[in-house]
């Protein structure tokens, strides 16, 4: 289970400030138990986003947004509704983003963030990494996370030892995460978000929240205990 909050609304609002026609993403999967991503959620935000003028060309739940090939699968169903789209805003956690975005031309961007709840989680087979930091970046750097695809997590470009496109530390093997980054906001053609100079990270935000400990989201045994079978 990975879990996420949705965003305030205002913040997700700004991300969309340029944009007047938004297609929406949610998944069947991790989101729709957190209730951030789910159908409930979309017809929710669609309602939010109309009512500030936005016009919505359609909107899309996926089983599981961590699946690039079943994502690609998918949207081509909706592919006239996403060509009409300036972008897509897309309910789930770090790595539907990523995997959405990795299959699309458009600019994604994130209406929830991802909350850690320490421990491990499930494996995946696609190379998209989420930190679980509390507060999502990809917005800012065309839906590739800087934190995990930079060996450094540097959040306002890369360091001086990158060259040729590769990372540092492992330059046979890594390429420069801030490469991959200013590659898709060149093919995004927003390269002013270069420009944006993000604060530092507030890395208090990847505890998990004591609230979540009250919730069958933090401790499935906790429940189960609670509720012994008679």
């Amino acid at each position: 289970m990975i879990i996420s909050a949705q965003k305030e609304f205002e913040e997700i609002l700004r991300s969309l400030e340029q944009e007047t026609t938004i297609f929406l993403v949610g998944c069947n999967g991790c989101a729709e138990a957190c209730q951030t991503g789910g159908e409930k959620q979309i017809l929710k935000m669609l309602e939010l986003l109309e009512r500030e003028g936005k016009t919505i060309s359609g909107s899309l739940i996926v089983d599981f947004l961590c699946d690039k090939t079943l994502i690609k699968v998918k949207l081509k169903a909706y592919e006239a509704q996403i060509i009409k789209a300036d972008s897509l805003l897309v309910m789930t956690c770090g790595i539907g983003v990523q995997a959405t975005a990795a299959v699309v031309d458009k600019p994604v961007h994130p209406a929830c963030n991802t909350i850690n709840i320490g421990g491990s989680r499930g494996e995946w087979r696609g190379e998209e990494r989420c930190a679980e930091c509390g507060d999502c970046l990809l917005d800012f750097t065309g839906g590739i996370c800087p934190l995990t695809a930079c060996t450094k997590g540097l959040i306002n470009g890369p360091c001086g030892g990158a060259a040729n496109g590769k990372c540092e530390f492992e330059p046979e093997v890594r390429e420069c995460g801030w490469q991959l980054i200013y590659e898709r906001l060149q093919k995004l053609k927003q390269m002013d978000k270069l420009a944006i100079i993000l604060d530092p990270k507030d890395y208090s935000k990847m505890q998990p929240p004591p609230y979540l400990r009250s919730t069958v989201m933090w401790s499935l045994e906790q429940i189960a205990e609670e509720t012994p079978v008679k």
